[in-house]
């Protein structure tokens, strides 16, 4: 039986679930396709039904192992992808998107997203996303890897305040976006969606992380995610290509830190004092 996780609001009160799953560098090798499509079809049967791809990701070859993994399972699925800066011009979106469909083997995107901000206006991405939308080819949009005063333009331009989601970069390490992104967020009811939630493996070789890892016998990684899911108004979005990588982020879905554990990695982690730019990988 699959453990309920916990779920995140978008704007308009549909729920997400809080755990997701990533796909960046998947399906680039022949050799790990039959491992990396077995992952994601256990991850949405265990409930990570959120699964985020872009155009970038191996040049279309991750949307069209997600197209091949996802036959059958298409309908449980809220399905993501991002679109390059350099074609999120009103048509070049609209015809970025058909080609991630045709990758992807559907004929929607659940979430679509400019996938970090280039020299296109703002305006022009925002009428090639509301056309897509109209058009029935997305439900949602959004952004990645804006930052503050990004939000602020893009909520400016009109129709810009239908955004959903801001996908940044976000751990116990890189705690930046608290300061005054993720409060900006929150206070208009946008989730913000953390990829590299493990900070892609690189963490301390020694923390409180290790300490909590070792007390409460799992990973230091399951440590880390569930501290990412503990955040409000957030889901994580981390990249598993083995079974049994899907299962221990799974676990970590239904791990509660305690007082005590959270107060040691503030300690460690300390949370920004004051502004700093937003990173990205």
């Amino acid at each position: 039986m699959t453990s309920e996780i916990r779920s995140v609001s978008l704007p308009g009160g549909e729920r997400i679930p809080a755990l997701g799953q990533g796909t960046w560098e998947m399906g680039e090798q022949r050799a790990r396709r039959a491992a990396e499509i077995d992952a994601l079809r256990c991850g949405v049967e265990l409930g990570m039904t959120l699964i985020d791809t872009a155009e970038m990701y191996g040049d279309g070859a991750t949307e069209s192992l997600l197209g091949e993994a996802l036959a059958g399972l298409r309908d449980k699925v809220f399905l993501v992808s991002k679109v390059y800066p350099y074609n999120a011009s009103r048509r070049g979106v609209i015809a970025a998107c058909e080609r991630s469909l045709k990758r992807l083997k559907t004929d929607r995107l659940d979430l679509y997203l400019l996938h970090w901000r280039g020299s296109v206006p703002l305006a022009e991405t925002v009428d090639g996303f509301e056309a897509l939308r109209r058009a029935g080819k997305i439900r949602h949009w959004g952004v990645s890897n804006f930052d503050t005063g990004d939000m602020e333009e893009l909520v400016a331009i009109p129709g810009g305040d239908a955004c959903v989601t801001n996908q940044i970069l976000y751990n116990v390490a890189r705690r930046g976006p608290e300061f005054d992104l993720l409060p900006w967020l929150a206070g208009r009811g946008i989730p913000a969606m953390a990829y590299s939630p493990v900070d892609h493996a690189r963490l301390p070789k020694r923390s409180p992380l290790d300490d909590i890892a070792d007390a409460r016998g799992i990973s230091v990684f399951q440590v880390a995610l569930a501290w990412v899911l503990g955040q409000p108004n957030v889901c994580a979005i981390p990249k598993a290509a083995r079974v049994e990588h899907v299962r221990d982020n799974h676990r970590a879905s239904h791990l509660v830190l305690e007082a005590g554990e959270l107060a040691a990695l503030d300690a460690y982690f300390k949370p920004p004092r004051g502004k700093r730019a937003l990173e990205m990988l």
